[in-house]
């Protein structure tokens, strides 16, 4: 009998304390926003900004076809959309940056297109990109009302640095450490989606 009710008892009577010390997490930085984005705050897409913000001419030189690009949140995958809402909530609050999206879903035929353009724009054909499947966006700040996706500012170089961490710790995977780098380029990468 003692065999039997001894082990349940001590395990009952140490349930509170860490049974190994090095697997005792309790002194862990836990950041608040990503452990309510994973216990299931549920965050809203922001209202889509005026058209005109996507087509002045300095946006027009650094993205082209950014005119025709999809900015709607709803082709996107939820479990992605509601990671990048969060790297966008904790880049404002903690970093001062405000983020927009300037392409998220994009079709098979407009990937195509943007591959013809040439290996500045993408290599990625149709199917080869996150962006089909709605598990990709392309992303840019706001300062003072105008869209700025310019590398040659050092305010938005510096944006960028933070996007990729930000986006990374929410488990998103980050253009800007590619060979040919996508700074404001974020994907959800699903297991079994896209057999590369």
């Amino acid at each position: 009998m003692a065999v039997v009710l001894i082990p349940p008892l001590i395990a009952w009577m140490l349930s509170g304390k860490a049974m190994l010390g090095s697997y005792d997490d309790s002194g862990q930085v836990v950041n608040q926003q990503i452990a309510a984005l994973l216990e299931g705050e549920q965050l809203v897409p922001p209202p889509p900004l005026p058209p005109e913000v996507f087509t002045t001419q300095e946006v027009a030189q650094v993205r082209p076809m950014l005119d025709t690009a999809s900015r709607n949140w709803q082709q996107l995958d939820a479990d992605f959309t509601q990671r990048l809402l969060m790297t966008f909530k904790i880049m404002k609050e903690q970093h001062g940056y405000d983020m927009v999206i300037i392409e998220g879903y994009r079709s098979p035929e407009r990937q195509n297109a943007l591959a013809q353009m040439g290996g500045s724009v993408t290599n990625a054909k149709a199917f080869q990109s996150y962006h089909q499947y709605g598990l990709a966006a392309d992303s840019a700040f706001m300062r003072n009302g105008k869209l700025v996706i310019t590398e040659k500012d050092p305010w938005a170089m510096r944006g960028y640095q933070l996007y990729g961490e930000v986006a990374e710790s929410v488990g998103l995977t980050w253009g800007g450490r590619w060979k040919m780098m996508d700074l404001g380029h974020v994907e959800f990468r699903k297991p079994g989606v896209m057999k590369k």
